[in-house]
């Protein structure tokens, strides 16, 4: 029989206190639980272990007992650990201290609570009733080969929705404008996932059922879909509106006309005031982003005018200028 160090198993020292040990369990076991990890031995080996671990040292006539047995072996092994350690003196007896009953230290609705309503289920129900380790049945005594649910024997397991489960998710400012659709793999499991309309950087979408496994009959967890939109090379969104910068000629600036805009929707007409100056703005209404929980209702687009010089001019052109240029004063 091998010793375990369960102060190891949890990443704690010998001198952690009770909610120490507490929160290392807690993020082992959401880390490493089959629920998180479909089908995955190792996963499920270290979630065992930490489990056990956590049995034998939270409550604490075991760990009393555990930690008077850890520093006997580790002077035995002080001393040179010759021959056969010996481990009769550890055995639990029947009704002796720390044996017999083998009760969990944790309720199923305190292991909900412990982990936030994930819908995980506790002990080892689920693990083809493999249970604790011949150490652990040796030094405490009872579920050796049960190990099943919270008590050591067998248990009824309540229905509990499965784990909800999240994937980030990047799309572009028109992805976002006309609505998209992502394969999404979760597991081997492959779904079509629909992003709506008006998604920004933050926005979460759910897919209720497309999420953990159900445990004893309970439904499946929901996917979330952590959303994030790239920055867009002409567009600046603030909200539901959008912003961008309208260059024309400086001849449209000062004879006026009309202009195309272009919008995520497709090019609108905008007619220019004689005389505008650069840096003059123009409300485009219902041309921004849709509204993600109102998709018919739109945002507006903000354009600011930027006056640009035309790069080749005729000397007959830059005459003209001179000319009005003095006659200006």
């Amino acid at each position: 029989m091998d010793f375990k160090d369960y102060y190891a198993s949890l990443g704690v020292s010998p001198e952690a206190d009770e909610k120490t040990i507490k929160k290392a369990y807690q993020k082992l076991a959401k880390k490493y639980h089959p629920d998180v990890n479909p089908g995955d031995k190792a996963a499920e080996e270290k979630f065992k272990e930490a489990t056990e671990a956590y049995q034998a040292i939270s409550d604490p006539e075991k760990r009393r007992k555990y930690d008077e047995l850890r520093q006997d072996y580790q002077q035995w092994q002080t001393r040179g650990g010759r021959g056969d350690y010996n481990w009769d003196r550890w055995h639990s007896q029947p009704g002796g201290a720390g044996g017999g009953s083998q009760t969990y230290t944790m309720s199923p609705e305190e292991f909900a609570e412990m982990f936030g309503g994930t819908g995980r289920s506790g002990g080892f129900d689920g693990f083809g009733g493999e249970g604790f380790s011949d150490f652990f049945s040796a030094l405490f005594g009872g579920g050796g080969g049960q190990g099943r649910g919270f008590s050591g024997g067998s248990s009824v397991r309540r229905a509990r929705a499965g784990q909800d489960l999240e994937v980030e998710v990047q799309v572009t400012l028109e992805e976002s404008y006309h609505g998209t659709t992502r394969l999404i793999q979760t597991g081997e499991k492959q779904i079509e996932a629909k992003i709506p309309k008006g998604v920004r950087t933050g926005s979460k979408v759910r897919l209720t059922g497309q999420g953990g496994p159900g445990i004893s009959g309970g439904p499946n967890g929901s996917l979330y879909l952590n959303i994030t939109v790239s920055p867009h090379a002409r567009f600046v969104r603030e909200g539901d509106d959008l912003k961008a910068d309208l260059p024309i000629d400086f001849y449209k600036a000062i004879l006026g006309g009309e202009v195309r805009v272009l919008t995520l929707g497709g090019e609108v007409i905008l007619k220019i005031p004689t005389l505008s100056q650069s840096g003059k703005k123009f409300r485009l209404k219902g041309k921004g982003m849709p509204n993600l929980e109102n998709p018919h209702k739109q945002g507006d687009l903000f354009v600011e005018l930027a006056i640009v010089l035309p790069e080749n001019l005729s000397k007959q052109e830059i005459s003209t200028l001179r000319d009005l240029a003095a006659k200006r004063g």
